[in-house]
């Protein structure tokens, strides 16, 4: 992503602030002019604390004294000031400020000068604007999903059809959006022949989990690898290779597509077995979407790999014909 895009994201939460902060001003002078004596007990709490500061420094040793007799005032002026907005039926925190995020108050970075989840999904979601993801996902997803295109015939080989394997892949993958905030150590493993569905289905939950303001980064391997490579050998200094590279081990889901067709060598390796280890042990969920069976993947990747993938993944099996080429004769 280039820097002016970043710089763009945050003056857009410079604007939030803004529109918050005006938007309480207004919600303020409405309740105001609806409700005069709120702005006069407003206006005596305001004056408590005004003196306060002075009352202490006049009378240091009746400190204790002062505060606790201007605490008692002013909690019995917002106790009215309670009871007059119950009256008048103003919605509970209508004079509280409301940001987008209370979590870090539209900054994007929270008070240990780290990124905001908000600020992170901000920024992937840009990365999927210039990808073209958003508008992918606009069209795949499970409101769009069309089982009449699948087969109600035995699929040689299995005791069901494509449609009827379809159907139970899209219960698993609901089943994996309703319970993703669970700790359960879920992650699905989809695979099959091509044109099948699988990155469809990949879409699906993926749209599923933006909506509902997760992290989610979805990468074929080809870029997840060179992430990697831009990372570690290209851009060591550079802020967002770093921010790119972290986010395959931080987000709430990473989904890896069309495993099997990156270059495997040790390094690849190595790379792979480092994020799903990583990610496993921190409890991050992962699906990964490969044309390989569960014996290919077994001999083109290590030990390692297979077993992390066979022994904490659940097997996801897709079958049928290929859906691109059957649609085209």
């Amino acid at each position: 992503m280039k820097e002016s895009t970043l710089k763009e994201i945050l003056r857009s939460y410079e604007k939030k602030r803004d529109r918050a902060e005006s938007d309480l001003e207004n919600r303020i002078r409405d309740v105001y002019s609806q409700i005069p004596e709120i702005q006069h007990i407003d206006d005596d709490i305001g004056k408590i604390g005004l003196s306060l500061t002075k009352l202490v420094l006049l009378n240091p040793q009746n400190k204790d004294e002062i505060i606790a007799e201007s605490q008692s005032k002013m909690n019995e002026l917002t106790a009215r000031k309670d009871d007059l907005l119950s009256r008048y039926n103003v919605p509970p925190g209508y004079l509280d400020i409301q940001y987008n995020c209370n979590t870090c108050n539209d900054k994007g970075f929270l008070k240990n000068g780290h990124k905001c989840n908000c600020l992170k999904q901000e920024i992937i979601n840009e990365a999927y604007k210039m990808s073209n993801l958003s508008r992918v996902l606009e069209t795949q997803n499970f409101s769009t999903i069309n089982t009449s295109v699948f087969s109600d015939e035995k699929f040689e080989g299995s005791n069901i059809s494509p449609r009827q394997n379809i159907l139970q892949i899209v219960s698993i993958c609901e089943s994996f959006v309703l319970n993703f905030d669970k700790d359960n150590d879920e992650n699905l493993l989809f695979y099959g022949d091509t044109g099948l569905g699988k990155t469809f289905m990949c879409n699906c939950i993926a749209k599923s989990l933006l909506d509902k303001g997760y992290v989610v980064i979805y990468q074929t391997a080809f870029k997840m690898f060179e992430i990697i490579e831009d990372y570690k050998f290209k851009n060591n200094d550079n802020h967002i290779s770093k921010d790119n590279y972290g986010n395959l081990f931080d987000c709430d889901l990473l989904i890896i597509d069309d495993l099997g067709t990156e270059l495997t060598n040790s390094f690849t390796n190595t790379e792979l077995f480092n994020i799903l280890n990583t990610r496993l042990l921190s409890g991050k969920k992962t699906i990964i979407s490969t044309n390989l069976s569960p014996m290919q993947l077994g001999s083109d990747y290590t030990q390692r790999i297979f077993s992390r993938i066979f022994d904490r993944f659940k097997m996801v099996k897709f079958i049928g014909k290929d859906l691109r080429w059957e649609n085209k004769k």
